[in-house]
């Protein structure tokens, strides 16, 4: 190949590269300015403010496509959702993400954010539906399993993935491990969706129910010929629940009905972890 040759083919490259970079940096202008993640950002709020949050349209669609199963295990019918739904699934997280949270007092941000999770999980299925797990949902990146790492809402001029909701607010700025029954993954090893959205007034009521009903379900824990087994969440977020196996049985206890927490009394250790990643789907 003539050096002339090499020349141009190596200007056609750069060029391309340039104009590549010019396209991005066109469109970050046209879309306005987005702020990185920042955790610091999230624990502001309003102690004073009485605003409420409006979920009246996630309320409507828990009504319609939430169920209940004989395995006690809550299912959302993916497949029969209209496209009606969607859009009014879709209006419910564009007025969210109009929201100013850092101006609602904690405990409408801590349902705010609940709410927020499980509504964008639920039109992120949608949006691939059908599909066995969430998992099979690669919009993060070559490296990264499932949805949770994609930034999917922008709030407050912020771009926001679940992971961003789940781990760097919820978790950091409440610090309550009942955090873990309140946010569903769209999976059956996950704690169940609550029927309702939550609000500032049923919010611990709602995270305890959440607790007690997972806890006492052999997916979140049992006792088998003394062994005990428990859902790998308790092992994905050891540091929420004690950071050991003690802490983990402590915790169990406080929800646990009386033949679970008479099996526990007698209990040491965790044996072993378990997960379901099958969606939680229902015809």
């Amino acid at each position: 190949m003539s050096d002339i040759r090499i020349f141009r083919r190596g200007t056609r490259h750069v060029l391309a590269m340039f104009q590549f970079a010019l396209a991005v940096a066109v469109l970050m202008v046209l879309s306005g300015p987005v702020v990185a993640f920042d955790a610091g950002h999230w624990k502001n709020s309003n102690e004073s403010s009485s605003v409420m949050v409006d979920h009246t349209k996630w309320a409507a669609l828990l009504t319609s496509y939430l169920v209940e199963g004989e395995d006690d295990i809550s299912r959302f019918r993916y497949g029969a959702v209209t496209d009606s739904d969607h859009s009014k699934l879709k209006d419910y997280l564009d007025d969210l993400q109009a929201v100013t949270v850092t101006d609602l007092n904690r405990d409408e941000q801590y349902a705010y954010w609940l709410n927020l999770y499980n509504a964008l999980t639920i039109d992120v299925i949608l949006e691939h539906y059908p599909v066995k797990s969430i998992r099979n949902i690669g919009i993060s990146g070559f490296f990264a399993i499932g949805p949770w790492k994609a930034k999917l809402v922008t709030v407050e001029g912020r771009e926001l993935s679940l992971d961003d909701v789940e781990h760097g607010i919820l978790r950091v700025h409440w610090d309550d491990p009942r955090v873990h029954y309140g946010v569903n993954c769209a999976s059956i090893g996950c704690p169940n969706l609550q029927p309702v959205p939550f609000t500032a007034e049923n919010l611990n009521d709602l995270l305890d129910v959440g607790a007690v009903a997972y806890v006492n379900h052999p997916r979140g824990a049992r006792v088998e010929n003394g062994r005990l087994m428990v859902s790998s969440i308790y092992s994905w977020f050891k540091e929420d629940f004690g950071n050991n196996d003690a802490g983990i049985i402590a915790h169990l206890a406080q929800y646990a009905d009386d033949d679970l927490k008479a099996d526990l009394e007698k209990i040491s250790r965790v044996s072993g972890y378990d997960y379901d990643w099958s969606l939680n789907g229902a015809d």
